[in-house]
């Protein structure tokens, strides 16, 4: 796991007092009072806003670790996961921000076409399960299991379409809250069905004319905390080997399948549409890209050969922890408004990260669906619909946006009734080739009666769009400021705000990496009356072009922002395309509501070239341009094809004593054809992020990545260099990341513990020295926890310094209470290169008369395998 500076927003407040930090045999290590549900968000430790590293669960679902030499830097320790606090209550909102959203407005205009309404095919229910199978990196066989529902009668071969459900707990009993969560199984548990939570959808799908099918991942979700990727590549590879049975039984294999199948039409897989939901829809998105350019096969569990063709995909509420959608295969991303697992919308970036990659003939869409959460989309993980414990992944309490009754807040059947019909949009228009149900996802600002009363809001790129102005480096903005998408200081990031997170989608940093070069937008200002003026490298063809379509931000809960679009051409001519006006979408402190909206206005007589590109607000609420398009209507044939891939792989090498070596970084290339990708690392000492883009050449076959290691004879953590990759033009990315482990082969050096001064007078600081018998090359660290004396009256949390005691407790000092009582860590350390190094326990003075008072540490060494160190007692007196 890469480490780096994380987006900086205002700084979260201190950790609550039950946090439950502790070092334990090498591992930064967080306990958690209560059980944290099985989620899709990754659970990842972070020192103030840079991310440490993905931390791995245990089984009790309470504890979380991390190893040490990815965590040198144990300050404003935090606990996040999909963007948000875990370890800490929310911080006490503002009360401006907890006034209630905007009344609603006035509905879209319903589409010309429902993909909502029932078809006219009566259906067929039931289940297969086949042998499980082996998939690299797993040592539990995963299961194949489906839940088919197809027409009856329905003539000739029917486009297919599969289904992947997310991460989510996987073993029930009854209604205990507690069950083990294991893979298989453990006796006296049930897996949970998740596989039958999309019933509804696929019935649909089947009464239109769909065979359907839903496939269970509990095998994976039990065991991919292991997997560096959470699983993305083994959700891909039990979607491929579902699709080859698929193959079979529409072909040759006919009479040895399941007995649902027989009674299905045969499925036709040259019309293969994937729905994921959650890490399933990071698995179908893989899928896509595996079948297009085949993973190495040593990170594959299907070898077999492809003998389908995916035509589009939906995703609800999508992680993508390697910011690598497929830029050729269609897509549309539902977005729930009121998300509280994948809270930070990463699924924006199966949309944003598809710009400029490759032909851009494939639409990609992103629907934000206000009021929805992460769960009730699929049956089996909502409340008095599922078999097992279910739960409302929204965490925020009287929220006026997404607190069950909130006029804003869907309910589970509406939530799962527009998550039905919008998959069967997406469907007809990526499968069916029905082009009338396009302006339901690209922005064009029309809705599916069916979905009533969602109100879900649209933007996409792809199609028939052509750039008119994308922001990056080379982009002149007067007026208005040219702003980073990530960077950690305020003047250079594009969005500063009260959250934890990014509270915008477009926004979210890859994999803590800030900031991080490449990504742009426009800050537009809050100045009414202002123009700001953008001026391209080069002059922007959108000839052909009948609109101009702009994806804007402003506030949440803003309303009338109007903004004047004006656009000058190669002769120097000024042309007011009129204005544009849009509300900010209902949001709080706990939605991340700062998403872009589609605009677009005619282009009228604006033929050939932009040179340039103003917008002037009208109101003063700021707002911010994404990117603008010249657009047509139209659902061009996307050609998916194969990019040239890349996957980066992990070398290991053991340091030795002397001489300087150089290494590469296993950086594979697979398919054909060329492009540009862009690697980055972070600096071990600064962790600030470095960058580089790499041209991929015709017929090459890796990327040189070297890494020089220096011999030497002192004790430290196990060293080495990540590298990641993005993909920049004309490639896709497979194993994101990697690099190379320098495994330590130098012995601990002899640790010792004396005292400095353990018997002190109230004021005095009490101080033990921790002595190395050898220099180290990393920093040896030791950790005092205190523990009920064996005799004497305990220190208490009012007899220490008090700021000296919050930074290293995280808690208030009062009321006073035994240190034995509080989450106090004192903390000592020898930096590298030195012998000595003091813990210290500071107090303060007084006018209590008190008997002599002692407080007990138990030391620790953050230290993997370190020897265990008596502990200490130090006395104060009155």
């Amino acid at each position: 796991m890469i480490s780096g500076a994380g987006q900086a927003f205002a700084a979260p407040p201190a950790p609550a007092p039950d946090d439950g930090w502790s070092v334990e045999k090498g591992n930064l290590t967080w306990r958690s009072e209560q059980r944290v549900p099985m989620g899709d968000a990754a659970v990842e430790f972070y020192a103030g806003d840079r991310l440490l590293g993905r931390a791995k669960p245990k089984a009790d679902h309470r504890t979380f670790q991390l190893p040490l030499e990815e965590a040198s830097d144990l300050r404003d320790l935090q606990v996040r996961a999909g963007g948000r606090r875990i370890d800490a209550a929310a911080p006490e909102p503002r009360a401006q921000k907890r006034a209630a959203a905007p009344a609603a407005t006035e509905p879209l205009p319903p589409s010309k076409v429902d993909p909502g309404v029932k078809g006219r095919y009566q259906t067929v229910t039931g289940e297969y399960t086949l042998p499980g199978v082996k998939l690299p990196e797993f040592p539990e066989l995963v299961e194949m299991q489906g839940v088919v529902v197809a027409p009856k009668g329905a003539p000739g071969k029917r486009p297919i379409a599969l289904f992947l459900h997310g991460r989510h707990s996987v073993c029930y009993n009854g209604d205990d809250p507690e069950a083990p969560q294991a893979w298989p199984c453990p006796e006296g548990t049930l897996p949970i069905p998740s596989h039958r939570g999309y019933l509804q959808a696929q019935e649909l799908l089947a009464s239109q004319g769909y065979v359907t099918v839903s496939i269970s991942a509990n095998g994976i979700n039990g065991q991919d905390w292991e997997a560096e990727d959470g699983g993305a590549q083994a959700r891909s590879s039990l979607v491929r080997q579902h699709l080859a049975r698929w193959a079979d039984w529409a072909g040759a294999g006919r009479s040895s399948a399941p007995a649902i199948v027989k009674n299905a039409p045969r499925a036709d897989l040259s019309k293969v549409f994937l729905m994921g939901h959650s890490r399933g829809g990071e698995g179908v998105s893989r899928a896509a890209m595996d079948s297009l350019t085949p993973p190495p096969a040593a990170q594959d569990g299907y070898q077999g050969k492809v003998r389908w063709n995916i035509r589009g995909l939906l995703l609800i509420g999508p992680t993508i922890f390697g910011h690598n959608p497929v830029p050729d295969v269609p897509s549309a991303t539902i977005l729930p408004g009121c998300d509280g697992d994948v809270a930070d919308l990463q699924g924006q970036v199966f949309i944003d990260g598809t710009r400029g990659v490759s032909k851009g003939k494939a639409l990609h869409s992103s629907l934000y669906v206000i009021g929805a959460n992460h769960n009730y989309f699929n049956t089996e993980w909502t409340p008095g619909q599922a078999v097992a414990p279910a739960w409302d992944d929204f965490y925020g309490e009287d929220d006026p946006v997404c607190s069950p009754g909130a006029p804003t807040r869907l309910t589970a059947v509406q939530e799962q009734t527009a998550g039905a019909t919008y998959i069967a949009a997406a469907a007809h228009l990526f499968v069916g080739n029905d082009d009338r149900v396009r302006p339901l996802l690209d922005g064009s600002g029309v809705r599916a009666k069916s979905a009533d009363p969602a109100r879900v809001l649209t933007h996409a790129l792809g199609a028939n769009r052509t750039a008119a102005l994308v922001p990056d480096e080379s982009v002149k903005v007067t007026g208005g400021r040219l702003c980073e998408q990530v960077a950690p200081e305020p003047a250079q990031a594009c969005l500063v705000t009260e959250n934890y997170w990014s509270p915008s989608p477009h926004f979210v940093a890859f994999n803590g990496i800030s900031p991080e070069a490449g990504r742009y937008a426009v800050d537009l200002g809050a100045t009414a009356g202002k123009t700001v003026s953008m001026k391209p490298a080069r002059a922007m063809d959108v000839s052909g072009a009948k609109d101009l379509a702009l994806r804007l931000v402003v506030p949440p809960n803003t309303s009338g922002n109007r903004f004047g679009i004006t656009v000058v051409d190669t002769k120097g001519r000024r042309t007011a395309l009129g204005d544009v006006s849009l509300n900010g979408l209902p949001g709080t402190e706990y939605t991340t509501s700062y998403w872009g909206q589609e605009v677009r206005v005619p282009l009228k007589k604006v033929r050939g070239k932009i040179t340039k590109l103003e917008i002037t607000p009208r109101g003063a609420g700021g707002a911010w341009l994404i990117d603008a398009w010249g657009w047509r209507a139209g659902t061009p044939a996307p050609q998916a094809t194969s990019l040239p891939r890349i996957d980066i792989g992990e070398l290991t090498i053991v340091e030795g004593n002397t001489g300087t070596r150089t290494y590469q970084v296993p950086v594979k290339v697979t398919g054909r054809g060329t492009g540009k990708v862009r690697l980055f690392t972070v600096d071990a000492a600064t962790y600030e992020p470095k960058s580089w883009v790499v041209t991929v050449k015709p017929g090459q076959r890796s990327i040189p990545v070297p890494v020089v290691v220096k011999g030497d004879t002192l004790f430290g953590q196990d060293e080495g260099q990540i590298v990641e990759a993005k993909a920049v033009r004309g490639t896709v990315i497979g194993d994101y990341q990697g690099g190379l482990m320098v495994e330590n082969d130098d012995p601990m050096p002899e640790i010792s513990v004396e005292p400095v001064a353990d018997r002190v007078a109230e004021g005095g600081t009490l101080s033990w020295r921790l002595t190395l018998s050898t220099a180290a090359e990393t920093g040896i660290y030791l950790y005092g926890y205190p523990v009920p004396p064996t005799s004497g009256v305990e220190l208490s949390s009012t007899d220490v310094d008090p700021d000296w005691f919050v930074d290293n407790a995280y808690e208030d000092p009062e009321p006073s209470r035994p240190l034995s009582e509080t989450w106090l860590s004192a903390f000592g350390a020898v930096e590298p290169g030195e012998l000595t190094g003091d813990l210290t326990v500071p107090t303060i003075t007084d006018t209590l008369d008190e008997t002599d008072e002692v407080v007990q540490l138990e030391l620790v060494l953050g230290v993997e395998d370190g020897p265990q160190l008596d502990p200490v007692t130090g006395s104060v007196t009155d």
